[in-house]
């Protein structure tokens, strides 16, 4: 675990500029977005909007549905079937511009419910304190550095407002760190994952396992933390 990662923070620069580079050849769909697993899409934004509406709602320690932040938001797919039904108003981050230019036709009438769209890479996004409801982090974390993870997790924290969560949604290892050399990623396992959040200061409210996904992909984790 601790030389993989050591290799990567040793060569940090081709880590985010190679994964740059991958994204920027992948096209600007569904099927793009979801690495050829297009078909997937709407049991993955069932099953986190019956994980969300667990929260969600006015009163006593319910988390309100006003502004969404989606992280690693690509064209919007998540947005698009997830956030804008569930939010007043929603940001979208992504490295790739490219992306977000397609995200406003792609997102259609709906679009104008968007507030910003930021282009830029997590490990330098800086969320406004105390903007955000919910921040949703989904099939990104690979993409970044146990240190910058960790470090952003933190900035997500003081962006939440009053009973705000911050939600984890992505691959998990069996065991340790896996590489994936084609689009410059990893994935952890579980314990690391849960370590990391620990690290960051925040704690998890809630955690499920994804369903329904095909065999041969990563088990896939829901994490809320604030």
């Amino acid at each position: 675990m601790t030389s993989l990662m050591g290799d990567i923070a040793e060569d940090e620069a081709s880590f985010y500029s190679n994964a740059e580079d991958y994204w920027r050849e992948v096209p600007p769909t569904v099927d793009g977005m979801l690495g050829g697993y297009g078909s997937i899409s709407s049991i993955d934004i069932n099953g986190s909007k019956a994980f969300l509406q667990k929260f969600l709602g006015e009163g006593e320690g319910k988390t309100s549905p006003v502004r969404a932040l989606d992280c690693g938001a690509g064209i919007g797919r998540i947005s698009k079937r997830l956030l804008l039904p569930l939010f007043q108003t929603v940001d979208l981050v992504d490295v790739t511009q490219e992306f977000l230019d397609k995200a406003k036709p792609y997102l259609g009438e709906e679009a104008k419910r968007v507030g910003n769209y930021f282009c830029c890479g997590l490990q330098d996004f800086k969320p406004e304190n105390g903007r955000y409801d919910v921040i949703w982090i989904q099939w990104v974390i690979g993409h970044l550095t146990d240190e910058h993870l960790v470090s952003f997790l933190r900035r997500c924290q003081k962006a939440l407002r009053p009973n705000g969560l911050v939600v984890i949604k992505d691959n998990v290892s069996y065991e340790g760190v896996v590489p994936d050399e084609v689009d410059s990623s990893i994935c952890r396992d579980l314990d690391i994952v849960r370590r990391l959040v620990d690290s960051a200061g925040l704690r998890i409210v809630h955690e499920e396992q994804q369903m329904n996904f095909p065999k041969e992909i990563y088990q896939v984790h829901i994490l809320a933390l604030r």
